[in-house]
């Protein structure tokens, strides 16, 4: 029996990793987590009975505590209990499915903690990547990446060496508004940036799909995850979404991890790895798909990208400051505050006047956060 904690588990990623857990039944879940989602998170409590489930929200946790007395499940709170969580005796793997910075600090304890990653925080490696990899090398603990992208390119490598990669192609979809030019996004409104052509996802990454700061974060992930300079990746846009992800080596060969748009597979790789199970759904049929195409992504009207990239090349505390200011950009945006373009300018004057530290540690990355926050929040 697999045991296992999820950070996160009442979001997209969450319940599609308990809907991994239902399918297989030979996993056991200790640990759950939600920000406030409280309805939700005591259903799981209900179906799963873990031992201890986390609220952010101090005061939805006194809540749930109450509806759940009836049951065994410890109800803990706030970043202490992200924390006991992601420390939690008796887990082997942590499922960081929790969206944001928040992210960080449980990842570090879970890796002190000797428990392998499952790992959908894109911003752990983002903002400290240089901080989590040589961390997880001295605990022993495997990085296994759960997003599409790098789950494919983790598959790809699967046999391989990672000293012969040549390049890694990382796909895009192009999101909702693929082929669209700046003045089209003027007037884009949440409703047509929410409709993403191929996969289910959360609000947050569904609008950095659509602004391309979602293939931004994954180069800047993929960077750290796979050992390669920023040189070495390249974005390629793949409207059907049934190549994931591809590797090049350096005798020219290229090896693609294809499916369809289903992140049921990159979760369940990654809990069973290296080992592979039955997963019930939809099959490729390549007589029915046609063709696959591709192009070349628009980084004129799309800035999220070339943004992430520069944000990269200058490192330090750039790409927090990139991170940061994506986070409560779009979270103005799905408020309704400000329009779609407002975006990447929240973001590229919080860049701007950044005076960058060169190697942050934890305190200085969350310190960093804070600080963007404040600055854009005293002028959006």
């Amino acid at each position: 029996m697999k045991k296992i904690a999820i950070l996160g588990s009442t979001g997209s990623i969450g319940t599609q990793t308990l809907d991994v857990v239902r399918s297989n039944g030979d996993i056991e879940v200790l640990g759950i987590s939600a920000g406030k989602n409280i309805e939700k998170l005591e259903e799981q409590i209900r179906e799963f009975s873990p031992k201890l489930a986390a609220v952010w929200d101090e005061e939805k946790a006194r809540e749930l505590a109450v509806r759940t007395k009836d049951t065994n499940t410890r109800i803990l709170a706030g970043m202490d209990g992200l924390l006991e969580l992601a420390s939690m005796e008796g887990t082997e793997i942590l499922v960081t499915a929790i969206v944001g910075m928040l992210g960080i600090r449980p990842t570090i304890e879970a890796i002190r903690a000797g428990k392998d990653i499952a790992l959908a925080n894109k911003e752990t490696l983002v903002t400290a990547g240089h901080l989590i990899m040589p961390m997880a090398k001295e605990y022993g603990v495997r990085i296994l990446p759960v997003d599409s992208e790098h789950s494919a390119i983790f598959q790809a490598l699967n046999g391989e060496s990672r000293k012969e990669i040549h390049k890694l192609l990382i796909t895009a979809s192009g999101g909702p508004f693929r082929g669209k030019k700046r003045k089209d996004l003027e007037k884009a409104t949440l409703q047509d940036t929410l409709k993403h052509p191929n996969w289910v996802m959360g609000q947050k990454i569904t609008v950095d799909s659509a602004t391309l700061v979602n293939k931004g974060l994954e180069v800047m992930e993929a960077r750290w995850l796979f050992d390669v300079t920023l040189d070495q990746i390249q974005v390629v846009v793949q409207p059907q979404s049934v190549i994931h992800s591809m590797v090049e080596f350096e005798d020219g060969g290229i090896i693609a991890q294809l499916g369809t748009p289903d992140m049921r597979l990159p979760i369940q790789y990654a809990l069973y790895y290296p080992h592979r199970r039955y997963l019930e759904g939809e099959r490729l049929d390549f007589a029915k798909l046609g063709s696959i195409t591709f192009e070349e992504p628009d980084m004129e009207t799309f800035l999220g990208l070339p943004m992430a990239i520069r944000a990269a090349e200058e490192g330090g505390s750039m790409p927090t400051v990139f991170n940061a200011s994506n986070e409560l950009a779009v979270k103005k945006f799905l408020q309704q505050k400000i329009g779609f373009l407002d975006i990447y300018e929240i973001i590229g004057q919080s860049m701007e006047r950044h005076k960058k530290i060169e190697n942050p540690d934890l305190d200085e990355i969350l310190a960093v956060e804070n600080e963007t926050y404040q600055w854009i929040e005293s002028r959006w």
